[in-house]
């Protein structure tokens, strides 16, 4: 049995309306809506296996986000009722350079994060969840970072591009290489990590050991971490 000594547990959102944002979800993915930590949350299916949670900061988006999510139809006509759902609860569409004959819909969320819904049939992400990957900006060291961080195989490595995904499947968390936009602030988006078959401060120390440094970013409680490319993640024990 492949040991994890890590799982994710949720993906926390800085969000200036954490009520707000965890309905805009909720209505969006079909997920119910709870608490993680004092913070709004969604409770995730077993086919993701991890949760999303609103923390509320002060600050606006200050660029484009370090990673977002993909949601991933299994039909035209899904993709286009995900983009009226989404576009009913809020969201606008996004330009960033697609072009008219993309085939995925980009959006942003009532604060402007962006959300790709994809063109259904992709070989890539087949046999993953609707809520597909989270796709991450950084180089190939990052990927080799967090395989060894969370025990995931590395089911992609080409050209820079890397990706890593549980061993029971769910969706796939990507860094696609060169180039990298320069990070600006602190992440809006981050991964909460939960210690699983260690001890916290065993695992920081491991963590620490992969390249990881430690930041202050507002864990509530938990020990606040950066991965090799600054991307901030949270240790709960």
């Amino acid at each position: 049995m492949t040991h994890i000594p890590l799982t994710v547990s949720t993906l926390t959102i800085d969000t200036t309306d954490p009520e707000r944002m965890a309905a805009f979800y909720g209505a969006l993915l079909g997920w119910d809506v709870t608490t993680a930590r004092g913070a709004p949350a969604l409770a995730g299916p077993p086919d993701v296996g991890f949760g999303l949670r609103f923390a509320h900061a002060p600050y606006e988006k200050w660029g484009p986000n370090q990673m977002h999510p993909d949601l991933l139809p299994d039909s035209l006509e899904e993709q286009r009722e995900t983009v009226e759902r989404a576009l009913a609860h809020g969201a606008r569409h996004l330009d960033i350079g697609q072009g008219p004959e993309a085939e995925n819909v980009v959006l942003a969320d009532p604060e402007g994060n962006e959300v790709d819904v994809l063109e259904p049939g992709s070989n890539f992400l087949a046999g993953c969840p609707f809520y597909s990957s989270l796709a991450g900006d950084g180089l190939a060291e990052i990927g080799y970072f967090w395989r060894d961080a969370l025990g995931w195989p590395l089911v992609w490595d080409q050209d820079g591009e890397t990706a890593v995904q549980a061993p029971w499947g769910g969706p796939k968390i990507t860094w696609g290489g060169d180039p990298v936009a320069p990070k600006l602030g602190k992440n809006r988006l981050h991964l909460d990590l939960a210690v699983v078959d260690s001890t916290p401060d065993g695992e920081v120390a491991r963590l620490l050991a992969l390249g990881a440094t430690r930041t202050d970013v507002g864990c509530a409680g938990a020990v606040g971490l950066a991965d090799p490319g600054g991307n901030e993640l949270c240790v709960i024990g």
